[in-house]
């Protein structure tokens, strides 16, 4: 089985020995970050640093002039990506012997946000959520197929992986984050994602619904939460909260939103990109979800994109909606922490890949081979030649 691990440029530039260690763990593609988000991360063995502060969200290589003149526009990195850090790195891998293919994030964006404030979701009691930019509005629409574009279609990658195409919303980690003190569920998070900027009011209008009347019954619908009495999980929980009439409005909009986002992206993509270019998305098949895996029906994006990244760090019962698809040729990647540290399961890796396949996974996906231990990386290593 194919698998591929993910990794940053910081974790490759600069050391030498990268390419080859992780060429040798038995993966045979690296999915390496092209665009990406603010973070900290460590890594454990490089020698020049320990950690690495990306300060904000960032291209990873020098934009090209199609930004010119616009006011939505990629930023730059800092030291810690500086140049055409994705390029340098993406040259050392397949010197390594490994296939390259981007990792682009896409609608996650917290220096947008912060600089271009009509740009983000706004939630039903007017709070604007920076790190999340409106996927409905028009100018942010194009900034992020053209992104999807250029950070996707790098000079020697064979293949992209889109993150967070879609509809993003409350749940995100932030600095010093004080949002867990009351249980939302799944209803909840759905709740205090939607969006009432501008474009989305018009948009809830225009499937019937009236802004300020669902505005005030998302409100009233949250109070349960708020005094502690909530954290139903579902879509009949978010009914139960809203109603099934308005439940329903809001998935119309907000779904037809997302469709013809991930519909214009990858045809744009592919349309830049030579034969045989591979598209995934990252996604969930819960179509309601936001964030980095965002909710899609399994039937329509296999038809749109060559497959997807499925999240299974709770195991992976995520896979059969896709399976059941039943779109011939697609693929199936099944996406596991190997980092012990954050959570992974490096040890039970052949377990879980095993599982994995009698669900329907084509591919693995390993997250992440720069931020894991020695231990770690040994683990993953006896896993992939297990597997053959």
């Amino acid at each position: 089985m194919k698998a591929s691990t993910f990794v940053y440029p910081w974790d490759v530039n600069g050391d030498p020995a990268a390419a080859e260690r992780i060429a040798d763990l038995g993966v045979r593609q690296a999915t390496l970050a092209s665009a990406y988000h603010s973070t900290r991360a460590l890594t454990p063995r490089h020698p020049g640093h320990r950690i690495v502060t990306a300060e904000h969200a960032a291209v990873l290589y020098p934009p090209g002039e199609r930004w010119e003149g616009r006011t939505l526009r990629p930023y730059t990195a800092g030291e810690w990506a500086p140049g055409d850090a994705f390029g340098e790195a993406a040259t050392a891998l397949a010197h390594a012997g490994l296939d390259v293919h981007t990792w682009v994030v896409l609608a996650h964006n917290s220096r947008l946000g912060a600089e271009h404030p009509s740009t983000s979701l706004v939630n039903a009691y007017g709070d604007r959520y920076p790190w999340a930019p409106c996927v409905a509005q028009e100018a942010t629409r194009e900034y992020l197929v053209d992104l999807a574009v250029e950070a996707a279609v790098r000079p020697g990658a064979r293949g992209t992986e889109l993150e967070s195409l879609g509809w993003y919303g409350l749940s995100h980690l932030h600095a010093h984050d004080k949002t867990g003190g009351v249980g939302l569920g799944d209803a909840g998070q759905y709740l205090m994602s939607l969006c009432f900027c501008g474009t989305c009011r018009d948009g809830y209008g225009g499937v019937g619904l009236d802004p300020d009347a669902l505005a005030a019954a998302v409100r009233n619908a949250l109070e349960p939460l708020w005094r502690g009495d909530g954290g139903d999980e579902g879509w009949a929980a978010v009914e139960k909260f809203l109603g099934g009439e308005l439940a329903a409005g809001t998935r119309v909009w907000r779904d037809g939103v997302a469709r013809s986002l991930q519909e214009t992206a990858v045809a744009a993509v592919r349309a830049a990109a030579p034969p045989g270019f591979q598209i995934l998305l990252h996604a969930d098949p819960v179509t309601y979800h936001c964030g980095a895996n965002p909710g899609v029906d399994p039937s329509h994006i296999l038809g749109v994109a060559d497959g997807v990244v499925v999240p299974c760090a709770g195991g992976p019962g995520l896979l059969p909606a896709f399976a059941e698809a039943g779109v011939e040729g697609a693929v199936l990647a099944a996406n596991f922490g190997v980092v012990s540290g954050m959570g992974g399961s490096p040890l039970t890796l052949v377990e879980d890949a095993g599982r994995a396949v009698e669900l329907g996974a084509t591919e693995l996906r390993l997250y992440h081979a720069g931020l894991a231990s020695d231990q770690d990386l040994v683990a993953v290593r006896e896993a992939l030649t297990a597997l053959g």
